[in-house]
């Protein structure tokens, strides 16, 4: 449990207190034509996000987490650490998707704890004191407490003593601009996570090596959407990243994985070196040398289809000596 000291703001939370109903309202997701963007803008637009204020939607929590089996969670304690804790008020739209997903669903995926911060580094000039929070819903107990000094930044000294000491399962969506801190904390914590972040992680240099040891793979979904700070819909390219074992991928159907020569011209191709590149998730089943990918055949399920990344780089072709989009080397094991 976490001390509480005389400062402590404490707000009991009581047990017949009606939690908030979300309703989740099913629609179809616009294609990229649609939308009128073509996947490598989405990319593109991807890798220059450093706007942490993203929050994630009801339902797209509600469609990764409902993929995983309920002994994942049951008798767990899950870390919501870049989250907005519940609203003293329980108002579901200044609450995060994660905890109210828990929370919804805590007696039946069997939790344990569910613990979420609430992040604000601002001091109050009257007290001198940062306002991060932590909820924490232990059985039927729920409390809130602002710890004095507490920003509820994932690294902040409290917040990483709840990692390493109380954590089973981290699970939220942390800010883009700060996802390689992020993932160096919790990857080297040992924890399980279930997480969100740019679609571009797998061919991009402070990830590749995660991916590459095996410490990390796609979950079942990416998400597109985002809501902003005015509940607005916001779009970005992200996927589901976990260390939760994956079995049956949906998406291995997405690979097309045949021998070289019945891949279509137009998806492959050798640049300036001589490196084959192929697209559109073709994998050449009988070629043995490294050749270039993007996150695509990554995230569909590649490296757990007998192949592995070939180093910690990434890799840019050049074709006629124009510069093309990062990729990252693969060859069959």
């Amino acid at each position: 449990m976490i001390e509480q000291t005389k400062m402590d703001k404490e707000i009991f939370i009581k047990k017949d207190d009606k939690k908030p109903i979300v309703k989740i309202i099913k629609k179809t997701t616009p294609s990229l034509a649609e939308r009128g963007v073509t996947q490598k803008q989405l990319l593109q637009k991807a890798q220059k996000i450093d706007n942490d204020e993203f929050y994630t939607r009801y339902e797209d929590v509600e469609n990764e987490l409902r993929k995983y089996p309920k002994s994942v969670w049951k008798n767990k304690v899950v870390f919501c650490n870049c989250d907005d804790a519940v609203d003293d008020n329980n108002d579901k739209r200044r609450t995060s998707a994660f905890a109210l997903y828990f929370l919804n669903n805590f007696n039946v995926l069997g939790l344990k704890k569910l613990i979420c911060t609430h992040y604000n580094g601002r001091i109050d000039r009257l007290n001198q004191r940062t306002k991060g929070c932590v909820f924490t819903k232990d059985g039927s107990r729920e409390i809130k407490h602002a710890p004095g000094g507490y920003t509820g930044s994932f690294d902040d000294p409290l917040s990483l003593k709840i990692l390493h000491e109380d954590t089973d399962i981290v699970c939220t969506n942390p800010p883009f601009s700060r996802a390689a801190d992020f993932w160096k904390l919790i990857i080297e914590s040992g924890k399980k996570f279930l997480i969100i972040s740019n679609i571009t992680n797998p061919i991009t240099p402070a990830f590749i090596p995660y991916f590459k040891e095996g410490k990390v793979w796609a979950g079942y979904n990416r998400v597109d959407e985002y809501l902003n700070q005015k509940r607005e819909i916001v779009r970005a390219a992200g996927s589901w990243y976990t260390n939760i074992p994956i079995k049956d991928r949906p998406k291995y159907n997405h690979l097309k994985i045949i021998p070289l020569k019945e891949i279509p011209a137009k998806y492959k191709k050798f640049d300036d070196k001589k490196t084959l590149s192929v697209d559109n998730c073709y994998i050449p089943s009988d070629y043995k040398k490294p050749f270039a990918v993007s996150a695509r055949p990554i995230l569909n399920g590649l490296l757990e289809k007998g192949h592995e990344i070939v180093n910690d780089n990434q890799y840019f072709p050049y074709v006629n000596g124009k510069k093309c989009f990062g990729r990252v080397l693969v060859k069959k094991v």
